[in-house]
């Protein structure tokens, strides 16, 4: 039995230590490697950025614990990009 409590959101820390408040939408493997997918969250009192789009994560194991990371390389992002676009809107066209 599924239970849905609603969507889950988590804050990240950049590398000059800015928060980000994103949405979690999806997950996928690709070649041995887990990805996540997220929307940056709307934040009470902030300016929406019009720019903002899909945010990609990969999952690093590091000292036993997952780490979120950004990805390697342009290539890399465009393949998983298609890839969550695929598993997103599929069926909707």
């Amino acid at each position: 039995m599924s239970e849905n409590f609603g969507p889950t959101f988590l804050t990240v820390t950049d590398e000059e230590g800015n928060e980000l408040v994103l949405e979690f939408l999806d997950v996928l493997e690709y070649n041995g490697q887990i990805y996540q997918a997220f929307f940056p969250a709307e934040v009470e009192g902030e300016e929406e950025d019009p720019d903002a789009g899909l945010v990609i994560l990969k999952v690093l194991h590091e000292d036993g614990e997952d780490v979120l990371s950004t990805l390697d390389s342009d290539e890399e992002l465009e393949t998983v990009y298609g890839l969550f676009m695929e598993l997103l809107f599929d069926g909707e066209e």
